[in-house]
């Protein structure tokens, strides 16, 4: 059965702009580009230091096969992973697996 996973961030006070830039313009697509499935992407509807974002894989294999496809890319670790720090608290990153429930429109 598939799986989600649900990442929450804390966006450093005034970079929401910036991380949102970031996120859409950088992280998203090139994750969607090494066969990431992106389900959402969302912000704090009134507080800018929420960001939480939605990945679905098939299988724990498929995880990690994307994980390693992404994260210990050349493009992540030079070009990318060096802008989120100054934007995010990666100390406050929360990461939550989650799977649908029976009655869940999205299986």
């Amino acid at each position: 059965m598939a799986f989600y996973e649900l990442r929450q961030y804390t966006v450093r006070p005034g970079k929401m702009e910036q991380w949102l830039e970031l996120m859409e313009g950088s992280i998203i697509p090139f994750q969607v580009a090494q066969g990431m499935v992106i389900c959402g992407s969302f912000r704090g509807e009134t507080d800018d230091s929420v960001y939480v974002w939605l990945r679905r894989f098939e299988s724990e294999a498929q995880r990690e096969a994307l994980y390693a496809a992404v994260y210990e890319s050349d493009t992540w670790k030079n070009e990318i992973a060096p802008q989120v720090g100054d934007v995010i608290d990666r100390e406050e990153i929360k990461v939550q697996r989650i799977v649908p429930t029976s009655r869940s429109t999205v299986q």
